[in-house]
């Protein structure tokens, strides 16, 4: 992960996977404000459901992927172990890295194995197995052995910050499972967290883009940024802050509008697609649910008040 692609392309899986739960969030709270309920994964409806479980499965694929670049393909020698079998200082953060990348594997795997064999999971069991991996991220991250420092280091933390929104807007939606805004702001922080990672690839492994008065250097087999001056340093950690600040007002700002057009869409195409054509939608999306999670803990649409939604979307 020490590197620019190391950077960008978790970023990326990020950042498609935050994008994907704000997208259906918001959308089936549009759809249905009162039957909403918070859930950790959503299944793909496209191709009569073919590809169902897509977003479980990019996230083991991903972290299959980085556990093999950081323990194998990224390692001179295409193992991280020296002669004696010992992990040499050089290759800790690999295991570091692939440590978070195991942690969302796993739990990648249970979902799937959960949604494939229709296994009865407690609700907010998935959420609670999803909090383990962010705060076993948070504190990797925190303890990290390449002892981030400098303009480097403040990045680091920054990161650090969003890890903690979503680390605890995950748990709030164990006793919240109707808070849309909690759910909302969980799949926000993931885009975040994506958006993140790749500025920080551009910013500390391009030269072009390292702030002014620092450059690069080789140091115990990494490459870091380093500052000249005190000064210089003062002024790259300022500038990380009002780039933090920007993406957030960025993040922000699209959340609204997204959230305001879809409502806006979804209130005026209600009354024109009448009483039959709302309840065949919500029995259809019923039955997906129910496909998906057969114990009904995470599902959006509560089949029994088919009637009193209807009753409302007339009135």
């Amino acid at each position: 992960m020490g590197t620019f692609i190391g950077h960008v392309l978790p970023g990326t899986g990020f950042l498609l996977i935050g994008l994907w739960h704000l997208f259906n969030t918001i959308t089936n709270y549009a759809r249905a404000p009162r039957d909403f309920h918070t859930r950790p994964w959503f299944p793909v409806k496209f191709r009569e459901g073919k590809l169902r479980y897509l977003e479980l499965a990019a996230i083991i694929a991903g972290s299959c992927l980085s556990i093999l670049a950081e323990l194998f393909i990224g390692p001179a020698r295409h193992q991280p172990l020296a002669d004696d079998w010992s992990i040499p200082p050089e290759h800790l953060n690999n295991f570091e890295h692939s440590s978070i990348s195991l942690f969302f594997l796993i739990y990648a795997s249970v979902a799937l194995y959960a949604a494939l064999s229709k296994l009865t999971v407690p609700p907010g069991a998935l959420h609670v197995i999803a909090a383990l991996v962010f705060s076993q991220e948070l504190l990797l991250f925190h303890l990290h052995s390449a002892d981030h420092m400098g303009a480097e280091g403040h990045y680091h933390w920054l990161l650090q910050l969003i890890v903690v929104v979503t680390l605890l807007a995950t748990l709030l939606e164990i006793p919240l499972p109707q808070s849309v805004l909690v759910a909302t702001v969980r799949s926000a922080s993931l885009v975040f967290q994506g958006l993140w990672f790749v500025h920080m690839g551009f910013m500390l492994w391009i030269p072009a883009f390292i702030p002014k008065g620092c450059h690069m250097l080789r140091t115990e087999g990494h490459d870091v940024v380093k500052c000249a001056t005190h000064e210089a340093t003062m002024r790259a950690k300022a500038l990380a802050n009002l780039q933090f600040n920007w993406y957030l007002a960025a993040i922000l700002v699209s959340t609204v509008i997204f959230y305001a057009r879809t409502v806006g869409i979804y209130a005026a195409y209600q009354p024109l697609q009448g009483k039959p054509a709302i309840e065949g939608e919500m029995k259809a999306d019923a039955e997906v649910e129910k496909q998906n999670f057969p114990d009904g803990s995470q599902s959006s649409i509560d089949v029994e008040s088919l009637e009193e939604a209807v009753k409302l979307i007339e009135r």
